[in-house]
């Protein structure tokens, strides 16, 4: 209840909400590809997914073991783009199509669960920020699962 004695404020400018990478650190603020470290960031989380496919005989076999640097590249280009960085991938491939693009693999519950094994060390060995990695890893494991498409053993 106010009684009109009450002195007026003046209306302050507000300092805008942000979260910060530690109690006194930077800001966080813009796309993930920035706030992880952009294309090398990507390249490692790429290059450590597939030494572990490299050693999965379950998976393995549905890469191109004659053009591992050009999947290599294609995978780090796709999320470079996904999570806001250049969009070079769609400039050579066009549009990702993920799903036509893998149809020819029989992916498999088990395949699926294989893959994010993979992913998760990679995802892990980049040691991010947690809100960071749990906006990654959310999506990876959205898209791991939309990808079966085979319940055939």
């Amino acid at each position: 209840m106010t009684t009109g004695s009450e002195p007026t404020r003046e209306p302050t400018e507000q300092q805008p909400l942000l979260l910060r990478s530690g109690l006194s650190g930077p800001a966080i603020g813009g796309s993930l590809y920035e706030r992880i470290g952009g294309a090398p960031a990507f390249d490692r989380l790429v290059r450590t997914f597939y030494q572990g496919i490299q050693s999965d005989p379950l998976v393995w076999p549905m890469y191109p073991a004659d053009d591992l640097e050009g999947a290599i590249e294609r995978l780090s280009l796709f999320l470079q783009q996904y999570w806001g960085g250049p969009t070079t991938y769609s400039e050579r491939r066009g549009h990702p199509r993920l799903r036509m693009r893998h149809h020819p693999f029989p992916i498999t519950p088990e395949a699926r669960d294989r893959w994010l094994v993979h992913m998760r060390t990679a995802v892990e060995s980049l040691a991010l920020a947690p809100l960071d990695e749990a906006e990654l890893w959310a999506y990876l494991d959205r898209a791991a699962h939309a990808m079966v498409n085979s319940f055939d053993r």
